[in-house]
Order: structure tokens, then C-alpha cells, then sequence
């Protein structure tokens, strides 16, 4: 099954602390990618992988249908591989994907995201009081999650690199910025993140008839 990774993709890319453009020496390198299975392997009563490991460490690759159903849904992990400044491979059909990836947004991103990130401060708050510990890694990415949020919405990009508020977020994850600035900073993006919600030009619903047409487009082209 792994073939289909290293034969089918058709687009790769770096996310994670090299992306956001917080990386140090000792980073990995965080991949995903998207692969297209032939479409007559659907045709079986065993259906190609929706997403496989593999081969390298910290890759992960979704098939393509699976990849634009998360993507549809406003999943911050999916998005951030259509905007990774950091592309590997793409193919012809990774082309188009990127040219529809507009396509893919709507206002729901206000929900994905800010749940995303009000869960995992929760989780820190869950911690600091049951261990009086900060997880400070966490506490930056819900952070990042936050800004990358209200930015989407007001400019219908996902932003990926953040290296332009890399001293600010490098301190929340070394442990250097207070909890309580932290937890006053979270108030804030969350404020600003409702405001971006209640103004932004993303239409209600993502283009799904898009989506459909360019699934289409990749079966025809994949039937062998």
C-alpha cells in the first residue's frame, strides 16, 4: 500500500515548526501529502487507504477524496497543506487542487478553528490545575491557532508562516511569556476571532459543487 505514496502523489509538502517558520537546529521535518489511488481500485469490495504512514518518519498522506472531505470541513491540520509555503511534490493534480483550494473555505473555519484552539487551552488550564505544570508547547499552537483563525477570515488565506511573530510565540513555548500574559493574549485573539467571524467576506458554505467537479476531473483522469 505504501506504493501509493511513493508512486501517486500528487502533492507533498513541510508543515510544522518549519512551516510556521519556528523551527530550531534539532526540528523535524513534518510532511504531508495527498495521493490519488487508480479509480478502478474502488471498484473492489476492498477499498484503497483513506490515509497511510509512511515511508519516511513524521509523513502522513491522505487519498485525495478523503483529503477534500476533511478539507470541506474547515480541518486546520488539512488546510495548512494547501498553503504550506514549503512544497516537495506536485503533480498536475496537485496543481489543480492548489487552484481550488479557495473553494474549500467558508465561515464554519471560525468554528474548526476556534474550537481547536479553545480545546487545548482548556487542556492547559486542565493541567496547570491538577499539576501546577504548563504545557508550553501546547499553549503556543493554540495561540498560533487562534491568529491563523481570525486571518483566514478576514483574508480568505490560510496563514502558515508565522515567523514575522516568532520572538512573541517562541517565548509562550519556552516558557519566558507569564501564563497569566498568555491566557490575556488567548482573550484577546478570541475577541478578535468573533469579530472576524461576524464581518468576514467567506461565503456560509464551502463550493462543495467545486470540490465535486475536481474529484471528478481526478477519477477520469486516474481510471486505469
Amino acid at each position: 500500500m505504501i506504493k501509493l505514496v511513493e508512486e501517486r502523489t500528487v502533492l507533498a509538502v513541510v508543515v510544522g515548526s518549519r512551516a510556521y517558520g519556528l523551527y530550531g537546529p534539532g526540528s523535524d521535518y513534518d510532511r504531508r501529502g495527498v495521493y490519488v489511488a487508480p479509480t478502478r481500485a474502488f471498484w473492489h469490495l476492498d477499498k484503497p487507504p483513506t490515509h497511510l504512514d509512511g515511508p519516511t518518519a513524521e509523513q502522513f498522506s491522505w487519498e485525495f477524496e478523503r483529503f477534500c472531505v476533511l478539507a470541506l470541513q474547515g480541518n486546520p491540520t488539512v488546510l495548512e497543506v494547501l498553503w504550506s509555503p514549503l512544497i516537495e511534490t506536485i503533480t498536475e493534480d496537485g496543481e489543480r487542487l492548489l487552484a481550488a483550494r479557495r473553494a474549500f473555505l467558508s465561515r464554519r473555519v471560525a468554528e474548526t478553528y476556534g474550537s481547536y484552539a479553545r480545546d487545548q487551552l482548556n487542556r492547559v488550564a486542565a493541567r496547570r490545575e491538577r499539576t501546577g505544570e504548563t504545557n508550553h508547547k501546547q499553549a503556543m499552537h493554540m495561540i498560533r491557532l487562534l491568529i491563523a483563525g481570525a486571518h483566514v477570515l478576514r483574508t480568505g488565506e490560510v496563514l502558515v508562516d508565522v515567523r514575522h511573530l516568532r520572538d512573541r510565540l517562541l517565548a509562550v513555548r519556552g516558557g519566558e511569556l507569564p501564563w497569566d500574559a498568555v491566557a490575556a493574549w488567548a482573550a484577546d485573539l478570541l475577541a478578535e476571532l468573533a469579530d472576524a467571524a461576524a464581518t468576514t467576506a467567506l461565503p456560509e458554505r464551502p463550493d462543495r459543487e467545486a470540490v465535486d467537479r475536481l474529484l471528478l476531473d481526478v477519477r477520469e483522469r486516474n481510471l486505469q
